[in-house]
Order: C-alpha cells, then sequence, then structure tokens
C-alpha cells in the first residue's frame, strides 16, 4: 500500500499565522510540530519541544518525521526522541514505534488534531477522520498512512463481469476468490483484487463489499447492510496494525477490516458490525469446474493495470517481511503462514493452520456451544459446516461427505446437504496471513 512517490505532496507545506517565537510561554502542542514542516520557525519549534520534553511528544515527532521532506531534519526528529529517552534505537523508526505500542495509551491530548492537519495537508478528506473529539475505539497511534489519498487504492464498484468462457486470460491454476449468493457464482482473481483491495457488487440480490488487504492476506465477504441501513465503503488510506481500514462515505468513520466494526468516528459510538459470507480461496481451474455457469471479473475495469498473475505485491509476498510493523509477532507460525480464520462466536477467535488442514482435510471442531466441520478440497479451497453434533467420518474432498451413520452429504456453498434433505449451514470462514489475523485477534485460539 506504501507510496513513496505520493510524500511529494508535501512540497510546500504550511504557512503558518504566529511565529514560534511568539508562543515561547504556551503549553507545546499540535501547532509546534506542524510548525516542524516549516523551514523558517521548525529550528525554534524543535528548541521549544526540547526544552518542554514530555513522553507524549514521541508518536507526534515519530508522525512528522514520517512525512518530513527533509529527510537530514527527520532524522534530527528521531535523535531527538533518542536522546531523551536514552533508549539507543538510532533511526530504527519500526522499533521506535513498537516501544511506544508497548507503553500504555497515554497521548497527547492535542495528538487527534495533529494528526488531523497533518495528514490534511496529504487529503483535506483525511481531516474528518482524526477530528478532536471523534469517539476511537483503537489507539490513534496505531493507525498508519499507507501512502495513498482516500480511495486511491480504487475499489471495484459494480464491476464488469463476463462468463466463464469469456475469460481466456485467466489459466486454471490462477487464484480466484469464490463465492455463491442465492445461486449467483462469482469469481474474484486475486490478481486483479491485489491492484484494488475492494469490489462492492450485489450478488443474488445481496449488496455485498469483498475487502481484500494484500499486506495481512486476507479476503473477507461482508453484507453492507447493517439494519436497515447500507454503508457505502471504499478505501480509508491508512492501516491499523497493517490491516486496511475502510471508511464509510456517510459518516467518514473508520472501519476495522477484520473486525467488520467502525472503530473511529460517530459509528464508533454504535453497535455496528457488519454480517460475514463465506468465500473460499482456489483456482480457477477448480472454480469454473465446480460453477460452469459462474461470472468473473472482466479485465476491462476502467484502470490501466499489470493484470498478470503475481504482478501485484510480487516482492512482499516472496518473502516474511513485514512492511509495516505491529505491536507484537508470535513465532507459532511465520508470519506470512496461512490460516483460516474463523470468528463464530466474537469472544473465540479461532485461526487453524493451512498446513494443518492440507493434512486433515476433513477436520471437526468447536467453539463454544457451536461445532462444525472443515471440508478441504484438493485444491486447498475450505469450506465450513455447522454440524448440530453430527460427526463425518469420510470426505473425498471433491464433493461427498459420509457421515458417521453412514448418510451422504453434498458440501455445496452454501449448505452440506444429505440426500434426504437435510441442511446443514454454510459458516463464514477466509484465510489470512498468521500475523495480521494474530494482530487483530491476540487472544486466538491456534491449531496447527
Amino acid at each position: 500500500m506504501r507510496s513513496r512517490g505520493a510524500l511529494a505532496v508535501l512540497a510546500f507545506l504550511v504557512l503558518f499565522s504566529r511565529p514560534a517565537l511568539a508562543r515561547a510561554e504556551e503549553p507545546v502542542g499540535a501547532e509546534d510540530f506542524l510548525q516542524l514542516l516549516s523551514s523558517d520557525v521548525r529550528l525554534d519549534a524543535l528548541r521549544r519541544i526540547d526544552k518542554h520534553w514530555q513522553e507524549s511528544f514521541v508518536p507526534m515527532l515519530l508522525e512528522v518525521s514520517r512525512l518530513c521532506r527533509d529527510r537530514a531534519f527527520a532524522g534530527r526528529l528521531v535523535d531527538l526522541i533518542d536522546r531523551r529517552t536514552g533508549l539507543g534505537y538510532g533511526q530504527d523508526a519500526d522499533r521506535w514505534w513498537e516501544w511506544q505500542w508497548s507503553r500504555e495509551r497515554k497521548l497527547h491530548p492535542e495528538y487527534p488534531e495533529l494528526k488531523a492537519e497533518l495528514y490534511g495537508l496529504i487529503d483535506p478528506k483525511f481531516r474528518g477522520y482524526f477530528a478532536p473529539g471523534r469517539t476511537s475505539l483503537v489507539r490513534l497511534d496505531e493507525i498508519a498512512w499507507g501512502g495513498v489519498k482516500q480511495d486511491g487504492i480504487a475499489p471495484l464498484r459494480s464491476p464488469k463481469m463476463i462468463r466463464a468462457r469469456e475469460a481466456s486470460y485467466l489459466g486454471d491454476e490462477d487464484v480466484v476468490f469464490g463465492l455463491e449468493i442465492e445461486g449467483d457464482a462469482r469469481a474474484y482473481p486475486k490478481r486483479i483484487l491485489a491492484w484494488h483491495e475492494m469490489f462492492v457488487d450485489t450478488v443474488g440480490g445481496v449488496p455485498v463489499a469483498g475487502v481484500y488487504c494484500t499486506l495481512c492476506g486476507s479476503m473477507v465477504l461482508y453484507e453492507t447492510v447493517h439494519d436497515g441501513v447500507e454503508h457505502h465503503l471504499g478505501t480509508s488510506g491508512f492501516l491499523y496494525r497493517s490491516n486496511k481500514l475502510m471508511y464509510d462515505r456517510d459518516t467518514q468513520s473508520l472501519w476495522n477490516t477484520l473486525w467488520g466494526r467502525p472503530v473511529v468516528g460517530p459509528l464508533a459510538e454504535q453497535d455496528v458490525e457488519l454480517p460475514r459470507r463465506g468465500v473460499v480461496t482456489t483456482t480457477w481451474g477448480e472454480w469454473r469446474r465446480r460453477h460452469p455457469d459462474t461470472q468473473v471479473l472482466s479485465l476491462d475495469t476502467g484502470y490501466q493495470r499489470d493484470y498478470s498473475e503475481g504482478a501485484a505485491y510480487r516482492d512482499y509476498f516472496a518473502t516474511d517481511e513485514l512492511m509495516f510493523p505491529v505491536p507484537k509477532l508470535d513465532g507459532r507460525l511465520k508470519n506470512k503462514a496461512e490460516v483460516l480464520a474463523l470468528l463464530l462466536r466474537p469472544e473465540k477467535p479461532l485461526a487453524i493452520a493451512v498446513s494443518y488442514l492440507k493434512r486433515n482435510p476433513l477436520h471437526h471442531d468447536q467453539v463454544g456451544d457451536l461445532s462444525f466441520v472443515v471440508l478441504t478440497d484438493r485444491s486447498g479451497a475450505h469450506r465450513v459446516y455447522e454440524t448440530g453434533g453430527r460427526t463425518f467420518e469420510r470426505w473425498d474432498q471433491e464433493k461427498e461427505a459420509v457421515g458417521q451413520d453412514g448418510s451422504r452429504w453434498t458440501a455445496t456453498e452454501d449448505a452440506l446437504a444429505s440426500e434426504t434433505g437435510e441442511r446443514l449451514r454454510r459458516l463464514p470462514a477466509h484465510r489470512a496471513f498468521w500475523f495480521g489475523w494474530y494482530s487483530a485477534y491476540p487472544e486466538t485460539r491456534l491449531v496447527r
């Protein structure tokens, strides 16, 4: 998500109505930190900050140093933190942020104002995200700019779909995100969504948003209507723990992608959580075989991108390194090891290693009072079904599961259906990188 070239928008930053010297006896606040971006007064502002030092200045200096066009002066801001704290982290910004997040949440009272004005220089819409007085359910210092303006990574809204036989651009092994609602089967190729990170569409008569966070490896499918209100979502340009934050057009609230809930802004004060739908990560050949009447995204998106397989984020996906720091990692799996993520009970998140499911394509489990089975097919796609206490002893990794009582069941996209007409409902689940899911749900149970 990061775009270093986007920092050029800060070339001519801010003209302030009052020189720093006129503020000499006033408390240090947001304006002093903004003055660090103005070559005329920045040295006076830096001296004031040093003279009246507080540890609450640390994230404010780090925010400014991120965007300071003069990299030598940005280094001086970090040097001040190093000298004042005595920690010796030098110019390692990631370590400074990790140290900041390890401490109790005590932010300067004007930190929201600084964040609003600082990033408002990049995109005026950003001011609305962080305006003072807005409710925040997460630490504002953990919200990082991803390098683009609002919707700078453009969502696909009601994108053009084509029939399977028309999708000559796709190879059988290309990765797609598959879903079906009310008999309407759709495939959204990863190679396209990696450039857009979101589609907003109506599938089977249901308004949905498919949110693909490339950095944390997750595609989550949400219904966008909650309590009769449709939320018009987009890409905010910011991240929380390396996980993209959405926004809604009507209130400019920020939404946590993996939580499905607004976390900053007016809607954070309300009990809003979007309903989830099931989605599978599979191959185009397997999805098309199962769903010959499927529709699939057209290359005619309205944007010029290199939509070839693997073109987007190739370097990022090739290593276990992160692009943005997170407060804490868990070494039980590699950072980007894939897990099947389930939030069947909000208080009991669960992650199952994809490598485990490959070895155990028929897996029974339980969260609270909800028992379920995970069926993994030969393409590696996972489908989760409520069992109601039933036990399955065989699964052909194709379509048929056999119950302990000998009953035969067919796996579909919305239910596990028996030959007698009984149906066990499909439960929502999606893949994610381990570090991303753990960052969102550090209390998660892991099966590996």
